[in-house]
């Protein structure tokens, strides 16, 4: 089993962003559960580096009711160096430890180039990308008041209709090399009235860019209660040959490798036998079931 999506987070007893033995504690977790490799993918937006080359990019939106919450966010979190995160992953790597140099890349539109270029720069094996804003609008932060307002006043098959925009238009960048949570708009619950057409169009985009796409238990866990993807939207993805990986999403210990046997159950019953690796930002084909 894989794991490829992992976040590290301020280590608890130290004011030191990142340490090693957070990476080594996540590996331990992991393998308690039949994972034996994993991706670490902390978000490209928490390094000052990124920032840096996308720029306020949430002022050609004009002002938005969420634009003073976005401009907060952005201060509260890009403080980040991505040298030194990329230090630690090549760190772990050399002493042993099995994990990916990864990040996940949310998307910038018109900007994907230029991040790109960037990245580049970097020895990373796997880049993840996502898309967690609209507009200025940060819909999956279902903690926040000025979100939840967004989703009780908003057309939800709107919303859902400009998500699976930004999600065809991240895959059609080929920056990445897997599409995250691909159905991460259903995080606060609010659902489209008839999600087939938009599970249509975003496995569609993943067949033409030849992205995998990750089935995550991180959704288990939110408003939602249900993995990404889901289940129609996974059988549409296995019927487009669609390469998958699993995935936690963990921010912290506790959720590495979260019910990463029933991910394998789920993929296992669509005839689901293989899953993609990467290294260098080149894919393989691994068993999904450690023998």
């Amino acid at each position: 089993m894989l794991d490829y999506h992992l976040h590290l987070w301020p280590h608890e007893e130290s004011s030191v962003w990142y340490q090693l033995d957070q990476v080594a504690q996540y590996c331990e977790e992991a393998a308690t559960h039949g994972v034996t490799e994993l991706a670490l993918t902390e978000h490209a937006h928490r390094f000052v580096e990124v920032m840096a080359t996308v720029g306020p990019f949430w002022q050609r939106y004009g002002h938005e009711p969420t634009t003073q919450v976005m401009i907060d966010y952005f201060d509260f979190h890009a403080r980040n160096s991505l040298d030194d995160y990329v230090s630690l992953a090549q760190r772990a790597k050399d002493e042993g430890l099995p994990v990916k140099i990864g990040l996940e890349v949310d998307y910038f539109r018109d900007q994907m180039d230029d991040v790109a270029a960037l990245l580049a720069q970097y020895p990373f094996d796997v880049l993840i990308g996502s898309v967690h804003w609209l507009g200025t609008w940060t819909f999956d932060d279902f903690e926040s008041e000025e979100s939840l307002h967004e989703w009780r006043t908003r057309d939800v098959d709107q919303c859902w209709a400009d998500y699976t925009v930004a999600l065809e238009e991240l895959a059609a960048t080929h920056s990445v090399d897997v599409l995250a949570h691909p159905d991460v708009i259903k995080v606060a619950g609010y659902r489209a009235s008839d999600p087939a057409e938009f599970w249509d169009r975003m496995a569609d985009a993943a067949a033409r860019a030849d992205v995998s796409v990750e089935c995550s238990s991180a959704g288990w866990f939110k408003p939602a209660g249900e993995q990404y993807p889901a289940q129609g939207f996974l059988d549409r993805l296995v019927a487009r040959g669609v390469t998958l990986t699993t995935a936690s999403d963990a921010h912290r210990l506790e959720r590495v490798a979260s019910r990463a046997d029933d991910l394998a159950t789920l993929l296992e019953a669509r005839g689901v036998t293989q899953l993609a690796s990467y290294s260098g930002r080149e894919r393989r084909l691994v068993d999904l079931r450690t023998p």
